[in-house]
């Protein structure tokens, strides 16, 4: 079985093509810390911010914020066949990614939004994950509010 590719990109940057062959080495430590291997440099990794739908994630090191961003071998196929311009032009509903606590609402019913927006923040596993606009579109129905404690795949949000 073939090992997928993975191009990762930090602050923009494409720093790897092909990550399946990098000499890159991290372990976990405890939630949201992990302790980085890259070359002969070790390196203590806190993760503060992540978009699991844009595949991103906001790391803190040695005092500065890198976003990496990762794209497995089917992002890169849509991407090459230009389907993720239409893909992200609308969406139907924002589901929970994993169970956690509603500690943010940012929009109201009614509320026009664009691909990128912010529009909650959920609680999970001692880290704020800020969920995103996926797509352009109109909120229809809020249907959690701050506090709520929320089920993976619960709809948060009605799109229309």
């Amino acid at each position: 079985m073939e090992t997928p590719n993975y191009k990762v990109s930090v602050n923009g940057q494409v720093v790897l093509e092909d990550a399946t062959k990098t000499g890159l080495d991290f372990i976990r430590l405890d939630d949201g810390h992990f302790h980085v291997l890259h070359g002969e440099k070790s390196y203590l990794a806190t993760l503060e911010k992540v978009d699991y739908q844009a595949k991103a994630f906001g790391f803190r090191i040695n005092g500065e914020v890198y976003e990496v961003k990762i794209a497995d071998h089917f992002d890169q196929t849509v991407e090459r066949l230009g389907l993720h311009i239409q893909a992200a032009a609308k969406f139907k509903d924002l589901k929970a990614p994993m169970p956690g606590l509603v500690i943010d609402v940012m929009v109201d019913a009614g509320q026009k939004v664009h691909k990128g927006d912010s529009l909650l923040i959920l609680e999970a596993m001692k880290m704020e994950n800020v969920l995103k606009s996926p797509g352009d579109g109109v909120v229809k129905k809020v249907k959690v509010e701050k506090g709520a404690a929320v089920n993976k795949n619960q709809v948060l949000l009605e799109m229309e």
